[in-house]
C-alpha cells in the first residue's frame, strides 16, 4: 500500500491538493484553537462576573435590605439584568427556552452550594436564570451575550473567506506555472514525433525555461545529426548507383550468346538494398504531420500484399489523427508485404482503444519464436530460415516500421497471431489536447 495510489496522478490535480489539505488543516486547527482557549476562557470569565454579581446582591438582600434596593435599581436602569425576589415559593420551576452555557453552571455550582438553580434563554436572547433560596425564589433575566460570545462564528467566516482568498490567488498564480510545464511536456512529445512547433518559446519559472531552452538545443543537434547522416547515405547511395549504371549499361551491350540472367538480377536487388538504405536512413524525416484518416492509409498500405494473398481488411470506423502518411504507409505496407510473403491468409486490423489507435498485422505462416522478438527488429536482421526462403530484402522491414511507430509516440510489438503465424501491432497514440500557446499557424 503507498500513497500515491491514493493520490492524484495529474499535476494539476495535485497542485490543487497541495493547497487545499494544507489550507483545511490550518483553518480547523486555528478553530478548533480559538474555541477551546479564547472562546472558552471568555465564557468562563464572563459567568464568573455574572455569577458573582448574583452571589453580592443576594447577599446584600439578607444582610442589607436597602442595598439590595439601590442595586437591583442600578442594574434595571443599566441595562445589565433585571432581579427581582419572589419570598416563599419552594418549588423550582425552569424557565421556557432552551439550554445553554455551562460555564455559567459551573461558576452558580461554586456560588450558590446547596441551592437548586436554573437557566434557560429564548429566541430573542433573553436569559433567565432562577435560584431557590431558603426563603423564597431569586430570578434575574439578562442578555445572553453577557455569559457567552455570541458571534463567535464570525471568526469562522472571516477565517474561511480568507483561505478562499488565499486559495483562489495561489492557485492563478500556480496555473500558470503549470502550464509552462504542460506546454514544455506537449512540445517534448511533438519533438520527438518529428513535428515543428515554431509557436513554441521558453515560459515559466527560471528552471522550466532552462529545461525548454536545454529541450531545443537537444532538438537542433538530433536535426543536425539526422541531416548529416542522411546527406551521407544520400552521397554513398548516389556513388554506388553510378556504378551499378555502368555495369546495367555494360550488360546491355554484351553479346546476345552470354547469359546475363543472374547478373541483372544481382544488380537489381542491389538497387533495392541501396533503396532500402536510404529510406532507413531518411526515415521521412522531412514529412510533416498532418490530419488523416488512419483506416484509408492502412487500407491503401495493404493493396500490393492483397494481390498476393488473401487479405482480410477489418475496421469499424474512421480513425482520424495527426501522422506522416507516407511514413505509417511504408511501415503498414512493409508489415503487410511481411506477412503476404509467410502466409497465405492475412489479417489487418484497425481499432481504437482508450487513448491510442491499433493496427494488427496477422499471418498464417510458420511464425517467429518469443525469444527471438526484440531480435527482429535489429537492422539488418535475418531469423528463421523457414521464414527467409525466396524472399528478398534487407531485414529493414521490422526495423523501419518500429521507428516510425516511435517517431509517432508509439511502438511495435509482436505475438502470436490467432491464425497460428506472427502477429505484428503498431499502437499509436491518439492527439491529446494542445495547450494554449502551441498552436500551428495552419490551426
Amino acid at each position: 500500500m503507498r500513497l500515491r495510489d491514493y493520490t492524484p496522478r495529474g499535476y494539476n490535480a495535485r497542485l490543487v491538493l497541495i493547497l487545499i489539505v494544507p489550507m483545511m488543516i490550518f483553518v480547523v486547527s486555528m478553530t478548533l484553537y480559538f474555541f477551546t482557549t479564547h472562546v472558552q476562557q471568555v465564557n468562563s470569565r464572563l459567568s464568573r462576573a455574572v455569577a458573582d454579581e448574583l452571589a453580592f446582591v443576594n447577599g446584600e438582600r439578607t444582610t442589607n435590605p436597602q442595598i439590595w434596593v439601590e442595586l437591583t435599581d442600578g442594574f434595571r436602569r443599566s441595562g445589565l439584568m433585571d432581579i427581582t425576589f419572589t419570598p416563599g415559593v419552594t418549588t423550582l420551576v425552569p424557565p421556557d427556552g432552551e439550554a445553554c452555557c455551562d460555564e455559567l453552571g459551573d461558576e452558580l455550582r461554586s456560588r450558590f452550594r446547596g441551592q437548586t438553580w436554573s437557566y434557560r434563554y429564548r429566541q430573542d436572547d433573553l436569559l433567565t436564570v432562577r435560584i431557590l433560596m431558603s426563603d423564597g425564589l431569586l430570578e434575574a433575566k439578562m442578555d445572553r451575550k453577557r455569559v457567552i460570545i455570541i458571534n463567535a462564528h464570525i471568526f469562522i467566516v472571516w477565517t474561511v473567506a480568507f483561505s478562499v482568498f488565499l486559495l483562489i490567488t495561489s492557485y492563478l498564480f500556480l496555473r500558470n506555472q503549470v502550464r509552462s510545464i504542460l506546454q514544455l511536456s506537449w512540445a517534448a512529445d511533438a519533438f520527438g514525433r518529428g513535428e515543428d512547433m515554431p509557436n513554441f518559446k521558453p515560459s515559466g519559472a527560471l528552471e522550466v525555461r532552462k529545461a525548454a531552452r536545454s529541450l531545443l538545443r537537444m532538438r537542433n543537434r538530433i536535426r543536425r545529426y539526422a541531416d548529416q547522416r542522411t546527406a551521407m547515405l544520400a552521397g554513398v547511395s548516389h556513388d554506388l548507383r553510378t556504378p551499378l549504371a555502368r555495369l546495367k549499361l555494360e550488360l546491355a551491350l554484351a553479346p546476345k550468346e552470354y547469359d546475363i540472367t543472374e547478373a541483372k538480377r544481382d544488380i537489381d536487388e542491389m538497387e533495392r538494398m541501396l533503396d532500402g538504405y536510404l529510406a532507413f536512413a531518411r526515415g521521412e524525416e522531412s514529412e510533416q504531420p498532418v490530419p488523416a484518416d488512419i483506416v484509408a492509409i492502412a487500407r491503401e498500405a495493404t493493396t500490393m500484399a492483397s494481390a498476393r494473398t488473401n487479405l482480410e481488411f477489418v475496421a469499424s470506423a474512421p480513425v482520424q489523427m495527426r501522422i506522416r502518411q507516407l511514413a505509417l504507409k511504408r511501415a503498414i505496407s512493409n508489415l503487410a508485404n511481411n506477412a503476404a510473403d509467410h502466409g497465405k491468409t492475412v489479417r489487418v486490423s484497425v481499432a481504437t482503444a482508450p487513448g491510442e489507435a491499433v493496427i494488427t498485422i496477422e499471418d498464417d505462416g510458420p511464425g517467429i519464436p518469443p525469444e527471438n522478438y526484440q531480435d527482429a527488429f535489429r537492422p539488418f536482421s535475418r531469423l528463421d530460415p523457414s521464414r527467409n526462403q525466396n524472399v528478398s530484402g534487407v531485414g529493414l522491414g521490422l526495423t523501419i516500421a518500429r521507428d516510425t511507430a516511435r517517431a509517432h509516440g508509439g511502438d511495435v510489438t509482436l505475438g502470436k497471431s490467432e491464425l497460428g503465424g506472427l502477429r505484428a501491432v503498431i499502437r499509436l497514440p491518439l492527439d491529446t489536447e494542445r495547450p494554449k500557446g502551441l498552436r500551428d499557424e495552419d490551426d
